[in-house]
């Protein structure tokens, strides 16, 4: 008999705090630890930018040395980023759960390993920046929206709201 493929969800990650929140919240509300088998297969994919990317190459020996001085810092942030997301869905007793590492632009690499993969879903946090940023800098989760060929959740962090120490005072008279 032959054993059924679980849909696959998978949740893009970077370095940052929005990316490890929209994990967060994904195994909190889709793998949770008192339900021993889960719907879902996870994966986490971490796209990093190729050091040429980054750098106009030109040709020097000074450049070539920076680049691959680059890809190290490079390897090590992904791997970084990739161990922090193992530690969280360990913190989390999600123990099945398949990492990749993948080398080009984020939109193109998730959406491209979405569809390789067959992915069902495909989890992005946000940045939570406003129309002229998005613009300027391109918002990963906007692309892939638009172009992955499966469904894109974008998981918001909440907003902290701050109390100003004028209305503190105020509400302590």
């Amino acid at each position: 008999m032959e054993k059924t493929r679980k849909p696959l969800m998978m949740v893009g990650i970077d370095e940052s705090e929005h990316s490890f929140y929209a994990l967060e919240w994904t195994l909190t509300n889709f793998f949770p630890s008192e339900i021993p088998h889960h719907y879902f297969q996870l994966m986490v994919l971490h796209a990093k930018p190729s050091p040429s990317s980054l750098v106009e190459i030109k040709e020097s020996g000074s450049t070539e040395e920076f680049v691959s001085i680059l890809g190290e810092d490079l390897d090590n942030m992904a791997d970084k980023t990739i161990q922090k997301a193992k530690e969280i869905c360990s913190s989390k007793s999600v123990e099945d759960v398949i990492t990749q590492v993948l080398e080009g632009d984020a939109r193109n690499v998730l959406c491209e390993a979405a569809e390789k993969n067959g992915a069902t879903v495909l989890v992005l946090g946000c940045h939570g920046y406003g129309a002229v940023k998005r613009v300027v800098l391109g918002s990963v989760s906007d692309y892939c929206v638009q172009h992955a060929h499966c469904s894109v959740m974008v998981v918001k962090r909440p907003k902290i709201k701050r109390i100003s120490s004028s209305s503190r005072l105020h509400n302590l008279v």
